[in-house]
């Protein structure tokens, strides 16, 4: 499946680093979503990513924006990682990969590894509409942050 701007966003639940259940459509009619997919905690990429939106929440919030950062690492991996890099919002485990699937954003290998979710972005608004839509093949390269941010004004 795959999510296209000016949609209704799939709704899901999973569990955060603290095992506490988050449900996307929680949000809805309080605060935009950003989702962020992303590869592999600890990896370098991703910690540079997440370790950027960490230092920018404030700005996030000013938007009225709900970060969210979901990976198929274990709640047990994302707890280990945002303790060591003090992260500020919730990562969510998509272990077994119905939400990566569900949007999209899944490799079919990588680097040998099956089912691993790619580097993406999602911004939702108040009324569950995807707003932004970035999904990146390169593993490399990092989310289009002015885009995420332009989304989130309009």
């Amino acid at each position: 499946m795959r999510v296209e701007i000016d949609t209704l966003a799939p709704d899901f639940s999973l569990l955060n680093s603290e095992r506490e259940m988050v449900t996307l459509s929680e949000f809805r009619q309080k605060n935009q979503v950003v989702l962020l997919f992303f590869p592999l905690a600890f990896s370098s990429v991703c910690t540079n990513e997440l370790c950027s939106i960490r230092d920018n929440l404030k700005m996030y919030r000013e938007f009225q924006a709900t970060v969210l950062g979901i990976s198929v690492d274990s709640f047990y991996s994302l707890n280990a990682f945002k303790k060591a890099q003090n992260i500020n919002f919730a990562l969510l485990s998509d272990f077994n990969r119905e939400v990566s699937s569900l949007y999209g954003t899944l490799y079919e290998d990588f680097n040998g590894m099956k089912g691993v979710s790619k580097r993406a972005s999602f911004v939702i608004d108040k009324n569950g509409y995807v707003r932004h839509r970035e999904v990146l093949e390169d593993s490399g390269k990092l989310p289009d942050f002015q885009a995420i941010q332009k989304a989130l004004i309009s």
